[in-house]
């Protein structure tokens, strides 16, 4: 701080009148050559939920604005998007196989998701498309991971798990995969798969700092995903997910999966947890994606619907806070609607 500046804000003495903050902000035209601006699409990615069956287009009841989507159809879903710019996709898939102990539906080479990612790469080649790697649509307990006998989290049966879908969506052609599991080592296990499957190019993006939050609500009945009742089997995620209680565990978290060869860190909630984006932020050189999750969505949109709250607004404002924290990656339901909301 200069001496000029420390004398006139150090020193206890109101500055007005000589300063006068107004004056930037007294027209719209002077708030814009100071204010940050909106991302532009290239910096969004629209997550999608692809199902089995065909012909399906049927809205999530709890996720006003966001469809389910059979693998016919996912390029209808995708045009719009990418007529406005938006830089990527992330999918979420179910399947009408059996579910079993493992989940190893998620590593179908004929599930939804592996599907869907060839029919999105053909079509739209510029696109990039990221998958979710996870367990919990496919198994039949609902958790991240097998479980044990005795109902407890088998963490390093779930790498072996994870390695294997990750390796099938990028055999599909995705470009990005995205382990969501927390499991302890699942990094470094699909980083390993993959280079000696010779997927040197496909980028690792990790759930880093992926909290045990009461935010995942709409997600969890669009996907069918919410733990089921197994004696002795967590009824939560809790043990696995970070706690929101704990912020230096939860980026110890991000810091090993940097070690372990994440190319792309993610905050997951992103609203509820700015701070930690910006810690997060302030410890790496990768890449920051934040996760604008389901609740967080729906919350705006019951306010704007209750007469509230401004939508357009509210999305403005609560995007300009990921900016600020220092997000570099915005995944939001929000990306399909980015010419009526953002642009």
């Amino acid at each position: 701080m200069t001496g000029w500046a420390k004398s006139r804000y150090t020193i206890g003495m109101n500055a007005y009148p000589e300063l006068r903050l107004r004056r930037v902000r007294r027209t719209a035209g002077i708030r814009a050559l100071f204010d940050l601006e909106i991302p532009g699409p290239a910096k969004w990615c629209w997550p999608m939920f692809v199902v089995p069956g065909t012909s399906i287009k049927e809205e999530i009841a709890s996720m006003p604005g966001q469809f389910h989507w059979s693998v016919d159809r996912v390029c209808e879903a995708v045009e719009p998007v990418v007529r406005q710019g938006i830089g990527s996709v992330l999918l979420f898939g179910q399947t009408d196989r059996t579910k079993d102990n493992g989940g190893s539906p998620a590593w179908d080479d004929r599930g939804v998701v592996q599907q869907a990612v060839r029919v999105l790469k053909r079509a739209f080649p510029g696109l990039t498309v990221m998958t979710d790697v996870c367990l919990c649509a496919y198994t039949s307990h609902g958790h991240c991971a097998p479980l044990r006998p005795d109902g407890s989290i088998d963490n390093d049966a779930a790498c072996d798990c994870l390695s294997k879908v990750a390796l099938s969506h990028a055999a599909a052609g995705a470009d990005v995969v995205a382990p969501s599991a927390m499991m302890d080592g699942q990094i470094a296990a699909i980083r390993t798969a993959l280079a000696e499957n010779a997927f040197d190019d496909t980028l690792l993006m990790a759930y880093s700092t992926k909290f045990a939050s009461a935010c995942y609500g709409p997600f969890r009945d669009a996907e069918g995903s919410a733990p089921q009742p197994v004696p002795g089997a967590p009824t939560d995620r809790k043990g696995y997910q970070a706690s929101f209680a704990n912020p230096r565990n939860a980026l110890l978290e991000s810091a090993l999966d940097e070690q372990e060869g994440a190319d792309i860190l993610m905050v997951k909630p992103a609203l509820f947890y700015t701070d930690m984006i910006a810690a997060v932020k302030a410890r790496t050189l990768l890449p920051v994606a934040a996760y604008n999750v389901s609740g967080e969505y729906s919350m705006l949109i019951a306010t704007a619907r209750a007469g509230w709250g401004d939508l357009r607004e509210l999305v403005r404002e609560s995007t300009l806070a990921l900016t600020r924290a220092g997000t570099d990656l915005i995944i939001s339901y929000w990306a399909n609607r980015y010419d009526e909301l953002l642009a």
